[in-house]
């Protein structure tokens, strides 16, 4: 009887806990969270500042091309006491205004300037792209993880609730003497780990919404809608084709390519320095003793040709920063290509494996449902032990959290290829929030 009581005491003592007062938390889509995460990720909104400033910087290589550049100065002085100035007159002011006018005509490293920029524009476009796709990646994590927690919450819930029912069943086969109080006490240990599991999961769940809520533009937890439980379909295109389209036009490629052409360039003005440049001026003056300035008017018109000799070696420093920064931009670009296939291999055959081990996660639940149930039924019947129920309760619960981790692994895989392709395999159509 002291045992009986006992058991009592301990199956008090692991009663759940009920949660009062919870708060209701806000609930984001997959496209809502990409969205507002793109509107204020530091990296999207650094890239699409630096496709701004390209923009402009192509404008002022274009506008160099074609437009000269003005100036227009004009100046006002009060003397202390009246001089004769060269109006003739006593005066103790004097006044003059002067527009200048300064056109290259050849030289000065005008076209290297605009290759320079325009692979500036298609280096920053390409960038946006990436860091978009970067971004969109990021949060995808962030919010498949929500829902993993959640589902591993959930499993943790039921291997508590499983536990708790063999309880029951030991403690009844304790009273009716058909079995030992140690069965008892291993479950309660059970009871004890689900518990243990439970309050593991709900934490990790609280910490992946803050974390999904923070990436969002959020202070504080943000729950995760459901996506469509159906299973991944088969990738569209081969990992040939996957491999060929990252190295045409995947964006970090493209950016590599263009921030390569841009150094190129960047040598071209270095090289421009060692020729000479021809330019033409044009300028109107005028100088008075009011204003404005009228008395004495000017006009000139003239032709300059430079040619650079010597600079106490700053042209050579120069070309060489900029020769070196060439040769890395060159290397990086092969590094990136030599990469390309062992990035997309990756993540390709990641989302087929994920996929046959969602296929053989579902069996595996099926599996460990039914020998859980043989189990149990032949526990209550006193055909084996409770080290073999114990088992079998275990590999349902692992069998359970595989199929969730298989189920999330194939969408991360797929995050992966979309963002070094820079474009979306199924649309959103297939991540559509669940019916319920």
């Amino acid at each position: 009887m002291n045992t009986h009581v006992r058991l009592a005491a301990l199956v008090a003592l692991l009663s759940p806990v009920v949660a009062v007062g919870q708060v209701k938390l806000p609930v984001v889509t997959l496209p809502e969270a990409r969205q507002r995460a793109a509107r204020i990720d530091p990296s999207a909104v650094a890239a699409r500042a630096d496709v701004g400033t390209a923009a402009w910087q192509r404008r002022a290589a274009v506008a160099d091309l074609v437009t000269p550049t003005l100036s227009a100065t004009t100046s006002y002085t009060k003397y202390n006491e009246p001089f004769f100035s060269f109006t003739g007159t006593p005066s103790s002011t004097t006044t003059s205004a002067s527009v200048l006018a300064n056109y290259v005509v050849i030289g000065g490293g005008k076209l290297a300037a605009r290759k320079r920029a325009e692979a500036s524009l298609d280096a920053a476009e390409a960038g946006e792209v990436a860091a978009s796709f970067h971004t969109a990646a990021s949060v995808d994590g962030a919010y498949y993880r929500v829902l993993a927690e959640t589902e591993l919450s959930r499993v943790a819930a039921d291997r508590l609730s499983r536990a708790r029912e063999q309880l029951d069943v030991a403690r009844v086969r304790v009273s009716a003497g058909e079995t030992i109080a140690t069965d008892s006490l291993q479950l309660l240990l059970e009871v004890n780990r689900a518990r243990l599991d439970v309050a593991r999961r709900d934490s990790a769940l609280a910490v992946s919404r803050l974390r999904l809520g923070w990436m969002v533009g959020e202070g504080a937890a943000v729950d995760a809608a459901p996506l469509d439980s159906a299973p991944p379909p088969e990738l569209p295109l081969s990992l040939e084709a996957a491999t060929t389209e990252l190295r045409e036009r995947g964006p970090e490629l493209v950016a590599v390519r263009a921030v390569e052409r841009q150094a190129d360039a960047a040598l071209g003005v270095e090289r421009s320095k060692y020729l000479p440049s021809v330019a033409l001026t044009a300028g109107w003056q005028a100088y008075d003793a009011t204003f404005f300035p009228s008395f004495l008017q000017r006009s000139a018109v003239g032709f300059t040709v430079t040619l650079p000799i010597w600079d106490a070696g700053r042209r050579e420093l120069d070309y060489a920063r900029a020769r070196g920064a060439s040769d890395v931009a060159r290397a990086q670009r092969e590094e990136r290509e030599r990469a390309s296939s062992e990035a997309m291999a990756q993540a390709w055959n990641g989302y087929r494996t994920a996929r046959v081990a969602l296929e053989l996660a579902q069996v595996g639940v099926q599996a460990s449902a039914e020998t859980y149930r043989v189990q149990g039924a032949r526990y209550r019947e006193g055909a084996t032990t409770i080290l073999d129920l114990l088992e079998a309760q275990v590999a349902l619960g692992e069998a359970e959290a595989t199929l969730v981790q298989a189920r999330f692994a194939a969408r991360s895989s797929l995050a992966q290829i979309e963002a070094l392709l820079g474009r979306r395999l199924f649309g959103d159509n297939h991540q559509a929030r669940a019916e319920r």
